[in-house]
């Protein structure tokens, strides 16, 4: 199996029709990122074969070339996002270096990361828009698929929204993480301090999967 496959499977069902009937009038008639053809750039990066972790976060970043399709990451190019300052500041102080201080997590997804969002898509300076028109079951569905499919998958969920999602994920067959989202407004509630990175690569290590280079 692969990520091509599940995906085609959600995409044969009523749910998904009407998503997708939604989001072409929205990307017809609103500014929506990331662009079509970087949805999915999460599942292109990261193949199933090799997946080790699930980062997830509530929606793509909001403002122009910054959603790339990977949850938190943003484009080299551009400055780093507030959250992704957290989430680069929590990584040195965690573990001492960061591979990706330039916001570009790329090099995590191909390590087998899986980083998505409970919400795919975005409009333009308004965040959560996307909300209730059918990407949280889709979501849904992907984690319950990993989690009935896999063992010892790491769920590192990041925020009130995605810990609900521990809820989808079998305890007993995975490791789950959580803690305060990595934004200005809760990181200094837990998120800073939480040691997310060197935790899940003490799980991979003891369970003899190589280590993310973080």
């Amino acid at each position: 199996m692969n990520w091509q496959d599940i995906i085609k499977q959600e995409q044969q069902k009523d749910y998904y029709k009407d998503l997708e009937n939604i989001l072409e009038k929205k990307y017809n008639t609103t500014k929506v990122y990331p662009s079509r053809d970087k949805i999915f750039t999460a599942f292109d990066l990261c193949e199933y074969k090799n997946l080790k972790v699930v980062i997830l976060g509530q929606d793509p970043y909001h403002q122009a070339f910054q959603a790339q399709g990977l949850a938190f990451s943003t484009p080299a190019s551009i400055k780093n996002p507030p959250s992704m300052v957290n989430i680069i500041k929590e990584v040195i102080s965690d573990i001492g270096d960061c591979e990706c201080l330039d916001g570009d997590l790329s090099s995590w997804a191909k390590q087998g990361v899986l980083l998505i969002n409970t919400i795919f898509t975005v409009e333009d300076s308004l965040p959560n828009s996307h909300k209730s028109i059918g990407w949280e079951t889709f979501t849904n569905n992907i984690l319950d698929y990993i989690s009935k499919n896999n063992s010892d998958i790491v769920f590192i969920l990041w925020g009130a929204g995605a810990i609900k999602k521990s809820k989808l994920i079998d305890e007993k067959k995975h490791h789950i993480l959580t803690s305060p989202h990595p934004s200005p407004l809760s990181a200094y509630r837990g998120f800073l301090g939480s040691k997310p990175f060197s935790t899940t690569n003490n799980i991979l290590k003891s369970i003899n999967k190589k280590e993310i280079i973080w």
